[in-house]
This record gives structure tokens, C-alpha cells and sequence, in this order.
């Protein structure tokens, strides 16, 4: 009878409904899932005239809530977040040891000068010649102590470059894999919901490490590369990514490119960004703050035949060996050794100006200008940890707009595809209500048949 064979159809459909509904409730808090629901269409009758009302109800297929666009806004959200997280750590560490009291390169030239200044009250003091010997020599290792940061953190960046190449791989090689599941569950009939969440959470995690584009294709597999279009994943295939002597280089259907740092976004991006923006033009500052100190003092203590107070080792700024309390040329030429008219002038050197490299806003050395540009030495420190400041403040303020753009993409994306609690209960109160009314429709036909059966 076609009036069984319509609530059978109900029924199994109601339960398919009920099925999918059971599955969205019991991943309300699996991360990433996205929900589902049944696509109902009515079967229509192939004979019996225009008193057939039908063949009943079937499950087309089973539909996922999934918004390209909004996955594709979240990813983006992921890149910028990861971006301006990366260096933030280092713009704080580097703000609080360059304000620190023990460790502030100008309090250290301040008590050198403060040391001169109290030396010229009797330049042939023993005891405060030693003090400017200690003074001295404490700056030295200020300026030491501020490289060594500048180096550890060097090295500690190169570490999370290579973590987050390695990483950036790792999921590369899931995507690939899962595009290839999917593309072969597609192709037999199968639903891959699953797959393609899991494929949403890889292509996440990727995009908060580097910026991608994800472009999807019609056999259910995407493309993804990075922001300036080099492929990272194409189909089935995974680039590799990989450091050569710092330089980037993605390793692709056997053949190898390099990546230009410059935009790359993500943790990597921003790990680069710091480190060629920030880390690199202060080092350079500093290096020359050292060199202009070593060679001001000893340049004007070679002027009246005395020996160096400073030795520059490569970038290192160190206290010369040969150099005694009792050596150290105060005296102008034609004074005696109590004189200190060259210790006048030593005095004065902390307002010389010192000619300092500068940098675009992409950490870019610029071409020396005509006049040069010089820096007061007692005003160069100062107006490095004021930038340093301005430009961690800039990336705070940027990190905290970006993770605003984050949860409000992550609040939209969930709009479309989280669970609502709510919803899936009206959901399966209904398709329970509809099981059982089919149900009640196929023991209403078997009395009607067992009535027809009596008849006869």
C-alpha cells in the first residue's frame, strides 16, 4: 500500500533527522565542528493519475552549515592576531630591561660624566681617577649587557622561525592529505563533513602562523599559498618550507624559490617584522652609540699624547687593559700633571654629536644624508627607548584591535556554524514528532489492511 510506504518513508527520514540532530548536540563543545542538517525532498509519483499524491519523502543529502566568506575572515583574523602577537613579548622584554636603572645605558654614561665632573675638582686625585676607571668600565658593561640581550634575543627568534617553519609544514602536509580524503569520499557518495572540519582546523592553525589565501575547487579540495600567491598546498601536494641561512625558501614540485619575508603575516611574519622593524635598527644604534663613545674619548686623549681609554672589539665596546688610573691624560699640552684642561674637554664630548644609521619604517637602512643627521651622544639612548615605547605601544594597540576583529569573525562564523542548544532541541522535538506521527500513519494502514482482509 502506497499510504505504508509513504510513512515508511517518513519515518526512516525522521530518523536520518533525528540522527544528524543527535550528532550536532553531542559536538556542542567539540572545537571546530560544524553543524549539520537534513535536506528533505518530496518523492513525487511516477503513475496512478491525479489521484497520486505522492511516493512519500526522502533525505537528499545532509547539509552543512559551512560560510566560505566568514571562514575566509576568520583565517585572515588568525594571520593579523599572530602577527602582532609574536613580538610583543620581546618589545615588552626589551622595554623593561632598557628602563631598568641597572641595566639603562644613560645612567651609566651620566655617572661616567658625573665621574669627570668630580675628577676636574683635582684632576691628580688617585681616588678619583680610579673612579673614573670604574665608571667607565661599568658603562662598558651596560653597553655589553644591552648586546648580549640583543644577541639572546637574536637567537631566540631564529628558534621560533624554525618552530614555526616546522609547524607551517606540519599542517601543509595534513591539508594535503585531507584534500585527498575528501576528494575520494566526495567522489564515492560520502559525507565529509568531518573531514572538512578538521581540514577548517588545520588551514586555522596555519593561517595564525603565516597569512594564506585559500581558493576551494570543485572536487571538494582547496588551494592554499601564501599572501603573495606561492603555493603552499595544490590538491593532493604539500610545498616544503624550509631556512637557508635565514632566508626562506618553499621546496615545490622539485623545484625550489625563496619567500620574501616582507608581508608574510602570521606568527612568521611577525617574528620577521620585529626582528628587521625593531631588533636590528637598535642594534645598529647602539653599536654606533659604543663606537662614538670609544672613538670621541679616545681621539681627544690622543690629542695631548695619551694613551686610549677604550678598545673597540668589532661591535664590542671594552675598557682598554693598558690604560691606569695614573695614565689617563687630563693635563692640556704645556700643563703639569695636576692639570685638567684636557679633562675640560673630555667633559664637554657629551654634547658631540654622533652620526647614527637610519631606517625607514620597514627597518630599511637609508642612504646617508646631505648634511648628515646627528644625535646629541647624551640624547641617543634616551630617544631609543622613547621610540621603543611608541612602538611597542603601537603594537599593543594593534594586537588588541586584532583579537577584537578575531572573536568578533570567530562570533560570526559561529552564528552560521555552531551549535545553538536551543535550536537543535526544537529540532528534535519536531523530527520526534514527525517518527511518531509516521509511525501512528503505518498502524493506521495495517488495521485498514487487516479490515480488508475480513472482508473477504
Amino acid at each position: 500500500m502506497s499510504m505504508i510506504h509513504n510513512a515508511l518513508s517518513g519515518a526512516i527520514a525522521a530518523q536520518t533527522a533525528l540522527n544528524t540532530t543527535s550528532q550536532n548536540i553531542a559536538n556542542t563543545a567539540t572545537p571546530g565542528y560544524t553543524r549539520q542538517g537534513v535536506l528533505l525532498t518530496s518523492r513525487q509519483a511516477l503513475a496512478g493519475g491525479l489521484t497520486a499524491a505522492g511516493n512519500g519523502v526522502q533525505v537528499s543529502s545532509l547539509i552543512r552549515f559551512a560560510d566560505n566568506y566568514k571562514s575566509l575572515q576568520m583565517w585572515k583574523a588568525a594571520s593579523e592576531l599572530g602577527r602582532y602577537d609574536a613580538g610583543q613579548p620581546y618589545l615588552n622584554q626589551l622595554e623593561s630591561v632598557m628602563s631598568d636603572d641597572t641595566a639603562n645605558i644613560n645612567n651609566a654614561l651620566d655617572g661616567f660624566f658625573a665621574s669627570l665632573n668630580a675628577a676636574s675638582v683635582q684632576p691628580d686625585s688617585a681616588s678619583l681617577r680610579s673612579q673614573v676607571l670604574t665608571s667607565a668600565d661599568t658603562l662598558v658593561k651596560r653597553i655589553a649587557s644591552q648586546q648580549q640581550l640583543f644577541t639572546t634575543q637574536h637567537n631566540a627568534l631564529n628558534d621560533q622561525r624554525g618552530a614555526a617553519v616546522s609547524q607551517i609544514n606540519s599542517y601543509t602536509t595534513d591539508i594535503a592529505l585531507l584534500n585527498r580524503q575528501i576528494a575520494a569520499a566526495q567522489a564515492g557518495g560520502l559525507n565529509t563533513s568531518g573531514l572538512l572540519d578538521a581540514r577548517d582546523q588545520r588551514i586555522d592553525a596555519l593561517a595564525s602562523l603565516v597569512g594564506v589565501q585559500v581558493v576551494a575547487q570543485a572536487d571538494g579540495t582547496v588551494n592554499v599559498s601564501l599572501n603573495n600567491g606561492q603555493p603552499l598546498v595544490v590538491g593532493n601536494d604539500a610545498a616544503v618550507m624550509s631556512q637557508n641561512n635565514g632566508q626562506l625558501e618553499l621546496r615545490f614540485a622539485n623545484t625550489t624559490f625563496g619567500v620574501a619575508s616582507q608581508g608574510l603575516g602570521g606568527q612568521l611574519g611577525g617574528v620577521i617584522d620585529y626582528e628587521k622593524q625593531v631588533l636590528e635598527p637598535m642594534q645598529t644604534t647602539v653599536k654606533e652609540l659604543a663606537a662614538g663613545i670609544g672613538t670621541l674619548f679616545n681621539t681627544q686623549l690622543a690629542a695631548v699624547g695619551g694613551p686610549p681609554l677604550f678598545v673597540l672589539n668589532g661591535s664590542q665596546l671594552e675598557l682598554s687593559t693598558t690604560i691606569t688610573a695614573g695614565t689617563l691624560a687630563f693635563a692640556a699640552a704645556g700643563e703639569g700633571a695636576g692639570g685638567g684642561g684636557n679633562l675640560s674637554e673630555l667633559i664637554k664630548l657629551k654634547d658631540s654629536k654622533i652620526t647614527l644609521t637610519q631606517f625607514d619604517a620597514q627597518g630599511n637602512a637609508l642612504p646617508p644624508a646631505v648634511p648628515p643627521v646627528q644625535t646629541v651622544l647624551g640624547d641617543i639612548y634616551t630617544q631609543l627607548v622613547g621610540t621603543l615605547g611608541v612602538r611597542s605601544q603601537q603594537n599593543q594597540a594593534a594586537q588588541t584591535t586584532a583579537q577584537t576583529v578575531r572573536d568578533q569573525s570567530q562570533a560570526n562564523w559561529a552564528s552560521t556554524s555552531g551549535v545553538n542548544t536551543d535550536e537543535e532541541a526544537i529540532n528534535l522535538m519536531q523530527y520526534q514528532q514527525m517518527y511518531q506521527a509516521n509511525m501512528k500513519v503505518i498502524a493506521a494502514a495495517g488495521k485498514l489492511f487487516d479490515s480488508t482482509l475480513a472482508a473477504f
